[in-house]
C-alpha cells in the first residue's frame, strides 16, 4: 500500500476498534469477509462467485452499521484484497548502545523502535535493515529473532486485519540520523527513561522485552 492508504487504513482501523473488542459482530464480520475473499479467489462456479461477493456485502455493511462509516469506505479499505487472507507483517529493529535502546521519534511526537511493514519485494530480514536505515540512519546487521508476536495480542487499537509483529535484534554498524518524511529525530533511552511510545507500535512491555533479549546469552525466540 502507498502511504496514504496506510494512513486512511490505520484511520478506519481505530474507528472500527474504538467499539468494544469484545461484540462478536466484530469477529464475524471479519470471518465472514475473509471466506468470501478466498472464495472470491479460488472459486468457479460463477452462482457460487456471486454468492461470495454478496458475503463480502454483508460483512462491509455490518461494519458500516456498527462503525457509522460510509459503506463505499468501508469497501475501499476493508475488502481490497485478493487471494487467501493472510496476516500483515511488522517488523521492529531493536538496538543498543550500553543500557539503551534506539528510538524514533515520528510525525505525531510519539516514539517507536525503527520498523514498519514489509514490503512485497523485500524479505523479513531485508526489511527490518531497511526500515533502520530509512528512519534512524544507520546500516545495521540483524543478530537474532526477539519475537514473534500476534498485535492485537499485545497492541492497541485492533486492526481490521491480522498483524504479526516480528522484533529483531540488531547491531549498529555506522551512520548518523538524517532528515526524513518518516521520523523527527532518534535517540538512545535506558528503560527507565523512555519517552512517550506509539503504543500502536511498541508498548514499554514489548520494549523490556527487548531489553531482557539483549542481556540473554540464551534468548528462545517468543511466540505467541
Amino acid at each position: 500500500m502507498k502511504q496514504k492508504s496506510l494512513i486512511a487504513f490505520y484511520k478506519f482501523s481505530v474507528t472500527v476498534f474504538r467499539l468494544e473488542q469484545s461484540e462478536k459482530w466484530l469477529e464475524w464480520a471479519v470471518e465472514l469477509q475473509s471466506l468470501a475473499q478466498a472464495g472470491l479467489f479460488y472459486g468457479a462456479d460463477r452462482f457460487d462467485l456471486e454468492r461470495y461477493a454478496r458475503i463480502r456485502e454483508i460483512a462491509a455493511e455490518i461494519v458500516a452499521h456498527q462503525a457509522e462509516i460510509p459503506l463505499p469506505r468501508v469497501q475501499e479499505l476493508f475488502c481490497c484484497e485478493t487471494g487467501y487472507q493472510t496476516p500483515k507483517l511488522d517488523t521492529r529493529a531493536a538496538i543498543f548502545q550500553g543500557e539503551k535502546i534506539l528510538l524514533v521519534q515520528e510525525r505525531d511526537g510519539l516514539w517507536s523502535l525503527p520498523g514498519g511493514w514489509v514490503d512485497v519485494n523485500v524479505s523479513v530480514l531485508e526489511n527490518t535493515l531497511k526500515e533502520v536505515r530509512e528512519e534512524a540512519g544507520l546500516e545495521a546487521k540483524a543478530e537474532r529473532v526477539i519475537a514473534v508476536q500476534d498485535r492485537e495480542k499485545h497492541n492497541q487499537p485492533v486492526y481490521a486485519y491480522k498483524v504479526c509483529k516480528i522484533f529483531v535484534l540488531c547491531t549498529a554498524l555506522g551512520g548518523a540520523f538524517q532528515p526524513n518524511s518518516e521520523t523527527l529525530q532518534s535517540g538512545y533511552f535506558a528503560l527507565d527513561e523512555l519517552p512517550p511510545l506509539a503504543e500502536n507500535k511498541n508498548t514499554a512491555e514489548q520494549i523490556r522485552m527487548c531489553f531482557d533479549a539483549y542481556h540473554s546469552e540464551d534468548w528462545k525466540t517468543q511466540m505467541d
